[in-house]
Order: structure tokens, then sequence, then C-alpha cells
């Protein structure tokens, strides 16, 4: 399951997908995939840097 962060107003969620619309803010907003890649942010599995 991947991690993936509204690019409006913030809002994380774990999904397979990124929703149509953000739960948060009701917009139809790009969400950002932040699920950790590399082994600096392994720990809490997202990368806050995104």
């Amino acid at each position: 399951m991947s991690s993936w962060k509204c690019s409006n107003c913030g809002y994380t969620l774990e999904e397979n997908a990124p929703p149509e619309e953000c739960p948060s803010c009701k917009e139809k907003c790009e969400f950002l995939d932040n699920t950790c890649y590399t082994p600096d942010c392994e720990a809490p599995g997202v990368d806050d840097r995104i």
C-alpha cells in the first residue's frame, strides 16, 4: 500500500491508488506519492521531504 499526500491541503492517506477527490478539502487535487523508497526514511514509512 502506498502513502499519498494532497498537494492542496497536505492531507495524507494510505491506499493502493489516490482518490479522485480529497477526503479533507473536497477538491479534485493532485496526490503525490510520499511512500518511502530510500533507507533514510524507512522507519516512519513516509518521505517527509514531499
